[in-house]
């Protein structure tokens, strides 16, 4: 009704003045032919870089639905002629699974407690309280990160064998309750957060204590959960300190379990196998499928510095 009003001379001069006062960085963009060309190259790239990485998981999972002589058969079946689910109730009748489960659980959830308990209070004193040779400090736990753990591991496995904690659980969390990642992660992630906080809750009275755990834990959701992942997910595919301290097969982990198939290269039942490993990539699937939010944006902001 508006436009039957203005003459057409008008109109078009109206939206021309309005095309020239569009500034340039706001008018939409026109996708060329060659730009289109590009997306399309740029995407089949990432689909077939995504299909290399999901290929061996793929295999893996169809090896677990075969029978023991279709696994390496040659040339390759990617798919079985007939699925074998009874491999999922073997792998649980013929093995300690759910005892390497358990102890697997047990020592991710405890040691993840821990890392992130004592990463995120380490963190807090060295990005908000000030104390003489802070920065040196830092700097040497830091660095004990470019330490191999293989230059350090008999003395540290004599140390707790004298300490009569070998062969138990609690040799894996005592030698992974700190971390100097998390104490680092946590750090950067800390120093985004205004110092204005810590300084209005100190002149309410709040204690270094109560700052930590009422205002900076709470605003450091995406780093905890971060570090929580990288730590659950470490701790549950470890198989070298497993290997080394856990020699009573009531305290393997999965890792351990699973690597008892593997005892001769000509009577192993790698179907069975593959089942266990579908089973051991499951929960570390559940859990980062739902907490990459948070991953992402950890990881992204403990890189920033306010």
């Amino acid at each position: 009704m508006t436009n039957l009003l203005v003459p057409q001379d008008d109109r078009r001069a109206l939206r021309k003045l309005a095309a020239d006062a569009t500034p340039e960085g706001h008018r939409p963009d026109t996708v060329t032919p060659l730009r289109r060309v590009g997306r399309i190259a740029g995407y089949i790239a990432l689909i077939i870089a995504a299909a290399a990485l999901l290929l061996p998981f793929f295999w893996m999972i169809m090896s677990s639905l075969k029978s023991a002589n279709e696994v390496f058969s040659v040339p390759i079946q990617w798919i079985p002629e007939v699925f074998v689910w009874q491999n999922y109730v073997d792998i649980w009748s013929q093995s300690g699974m759910l005892t390497w489960i358990r102890n697997t659980l047990v020592l991710a959830v405890v040691v993840t407690f821990l890392q992130v308990l004592t990463g995120s209070f380490a963190a807090y004193g060295f990005a908000r309280i000030r104390f003489p040779g802070r920065d040196v400090l830092f700097l040497l736990y830091i660095g004990t990160i470019a330490v191999p753990w293989q230059s350090y591991m008999i003395p540290q496995f004599i140390l707790l064998s004298n300490a009569k904690v070998s062969n138990t659980l609690w040799a894996i969390i005592l030698i992974q309750a700190f971390g100097a990642f998390g104490v680092f992660l946590m750090k950067q992630f800390y120093e985004t957060i205004p110092e204005e906080l810590s300084e209005a809750a100190r002149l309410d009275g709040l204690s270094e204590y109560g700052i930590w755990r009422r205002i900076m834990l709470p605003l450091s959701v995406p780093a905890l959960a971060s570090l929580t992942l990288l730590t659950f997910v470490n701790t549950w595919n470890d198989y070298l300190g497993p290997l080394i301290y856990l020699r009573n097969p009531d305290l393997w982990t999965i890792q351990l379990g699973l690597k008892s198939f593997v005892s001769n290269l000509y009577d192993t039942n790698y179907a069975l196998l593959f089942a266990g490993l579908v089973l051991s990539v499951v929960p570390i699937a559940l859990i980062f499928l739902l907490g990459q939010k948070y991953f992402v944006e950890g990881i992204a902001t403990s890189g920033m510095k306010g």
